[in-house]
């Protein structure tokens, strides 16, 4: 049977773009393919524990039984939005990958409604320098189906888990200028509290499972910013 592989950010060069279409054994797991792959010389045994595999665009565990067509990709710890397109369907919010400015005032005016007590919201700059080094601009990369999809689940979550009314996740990819926003992040809610930690709880658990990815460009150089470990039920046995 044929599956298709993908890779992004830091092991984005594993396979051409696009991806890679392979032949495996029928019943091959997502471990069998990880294996051969590093059997090749292509992946890295003992940088494995650190990435996360995702199946048809969901996370998935490594023993998971493959099937003809399924489409796999290997997935570094992600490091999108931090410090340093399409609107959703189906809300009131923009949840959106997208490759121009984000227009955060916007963003804010179609959010609030009369029902509203409060709106907090979390705008995430490139700044200049990091880690003691100038920098000079931002690249995001992004799988970018998966992505959205993940966006989408962090705002019902939102909703659901702080009461909030509605949120609006909104990130850049490509290239980022100093001063520029990368993400932008805005809840509304009847109350301050719900509305406070329902952003809080957004771009901390965005850092750690959207599959973006920064690579930072300096004066004297460019790397691939370090993500933060998958949470332990992305990815495991």
């Amino acid at each position: 049977m044929r599956i298709r592989l993908l890779a992004f950010g830091p092991l984005g060069s594993l396979f051409p773009s696009g991806g890679a279409w392979r032949e495996v054994a029928l019943g091959a797991s997502v471990d069998d393919v990880l294996a051969a792959l590093c059997s090749e010389g292509l992946l890295d045994g003992a940088a494995l524990g650190g990435v996360a595999v995702a199946v048809n665009q969901e996370y998935s565990r490594r023993s998971r039984e493959l099937k003809d067509g399924d489409e796999v990709a290997i997935l570094p710890p992600v490091s999108g939005g931090w410090d340093d397109s399409a609107e959703a369907a189906g809300t009131h919010s923009p949840l959106a990958l997208v490759r121009g400015p984000i227009d955060g005032a916007s963003i804010e005016r179609v959010l609030k409604t009369g029902a509203d007590g409060a709106l907090c919201v979390f705008d995430g700059i490139v700044r200049d320098n990091s880690r003691g080094r100038r920098t000079l601009y931002l690249e995001y990369d992004a799988y970018e189906e998966m992505a959205l999809g993940q966006i989408h689940l962090l705002r019902a979550e939102a909703i659901e888990r702080f009461g909030a009314r509605e949120a609006a996740i909104v990130h850049r990819l490509g290239r980022v200028e100093v001063g520029e926003t990368s993400v932008f992040i805005a809840v509304a809610s009847a109350h301050r509290a719900a509305a406070f930690d329902a952003c809080r709880w957004i771009i901390d658990t965005l850092k750690k499972t959207v599959p973006i990815w920064k690579r930072e460009h300096f004066a004297d150089g460019a790397v691939w910013a370090d993500g933060e470990p998958f949470p332990d039920d992305l990815g495991a046995g």
